[in-house]
């Protein structure tokens, strides 16, 4: 078994957590399965599910541990909590915007977030966010902030050209 990440996120889906799993590990060039746990009888009168249902899946995208458990209808994501993707350039920006997006909510996309199909929030942005933003003050940043909130999916040629004045 893998080395667990000292914090790992568990994402709660009703039953489709492996299928979600299999969706991110695809993905990322990194991505895949670590273990696959199963519900066994013990515990039925809590959890309800089947014995040898799928309960837990690890994987890891981008050498991050998470778990996704399958534990049935009670909770749902909500915006409160994106998983962020940073980007070196606009191919993979396109990239992951593209295919997290499938199926998803096209509604609930703006200034860099999208909901995936499974109604997980992500946020794919360039890595060079930070550094035009460190100064939320500056002038540069100003104009980045005003381009990136016209935006869907970030243009990192764009929010360049705003950040440099040449926009």
């Amino acid at each position: 078994m893998a080395k667990l990440s000292k914090i790992m996120p568990c994402l709660w889906f009703d039953s489709e957590g492996e299928q979600a799993a299999r969706f991110y590990t695809s993905i990322f060039p990194d991505g895949r399965i670590t273990q696959v746990q199963r519900y066994s009888e013990a515990g039925q009168d809590q959890h309800g599910r089947p014995p040898g249902s799928v309960m837990l899946v690890s994987f890891e995208l981008a050498g991050q541990s998470f778990t996704a458990l399958n534990g049935g209808p009670h909770f749902k994501f909500t915006e409160a909590i994106s998983l962020m993707v940073l980007c070196d350039s606009q191919e993979e920006i396109d990239h992951y915007w593209t295919r997290l997006g499938e199926g998803g909510d096209p509604a609930a996309q703006m200034c860099g977030w999208l909901k995936d199909q499974y109604g997980l929030s992500w946020q794919v942005a360039p890595a060079m966010f930070s550094e035009w933003y460190a100064d939320e003050t500056s002038a540069g940043a100003q104009r980045a902030m005003l381009a990136m909130m016209g935006m869907k999916k970030l243009d990192i040629a764009a929010l360049q050209a705003a950040y440099d004045g040449r926009a």
